[in-house]
């Protein structure tokens, strides 16, 4: 009995997947329960996290991001934006990306970092960070970079803490006319330890 060109083309169809969806074991899980404060740490999982993460985060920094600079990060690295909750409100999030530059070095880059005012000195901060460090070193990450304003001291003292080292002052880099650190955290001895 001869098969239809059409019966053909829907069994073909019905095992293609058009978009792959991810491994819900490894992406999109819960991080992290911080018990103590009824926190639980997350990856990305869609469009609605977005809508959370752009009021906090423009609350915070200095600097206007557009939705397409969310989009680009948060798109082209979902599981490398981590966010915060208790019981429903996104209180925290971290946004990075990673990605291959000179000398075949992995470089993590740490694009955004936020926490909602009433949640803040609870270790939250730290935990998105870590947690973001984590997952780019199980991807064979090189080294972690970012850049924040030279006045932010609580910025600045939360990245030495984890590791991060002063790697260069960048004059007026940011809108407002301040001046940012660039600050690096070495993973391997194959990453490079002169500015830049």
């Amino acid at each position: 009995m001869a098969i239809s060109t059409e019966e053909r083309l829907s069994s073909e169809l019905t095992g293609l997947r058009l978009v792959e969806q991810p491994n819900e074991s490894v992406f999109n899980s819960i991080l992290h329960i911080d018990h103590e404060n009824n926190i639980h740490f997350r990856q990305y999982r869609s469009e609605e996290d977005l809508r959370q993460i752009m009021p906090l985060i423009s609350k915070d920094l200095s600097e206007p991001y557009s939705i397409y600079t969310y989009r680009y990060f948060i798109y082209n690295w979902p599981k490398l934006c981590i966010l915060a909750f208790h019981d429903e409100e996104c209180v925290g999030t971290v946004v990075c990306k990673l990605e291959c530059y000179t000398n075949n070095v992995l470089r993590g880059y740490i694009a955004m970092l936020a926490v909602k005012d009433g949640f803040r000195r609870k270790g939250i901060g730290s935990r998105l960070v870590q947690l973001a460090i984590d997952l780019m070193i199980a991807d064979r990450c090189d080294e972690v970079t970012l850049e924040t304003e030279i006045t932010n001291k609580s910025a600045i003292a939360l990245y030495e803490r984890l590791g991060f080292c002063r790697d260069k002052r960048l004059l007026r880099y940011y809108l407002n006319g301040v001046d940012a650190f660039r600050l690096k955290l070495w993973l391997t001895s194959g990453a490079s330890r002169s500015p830049g």
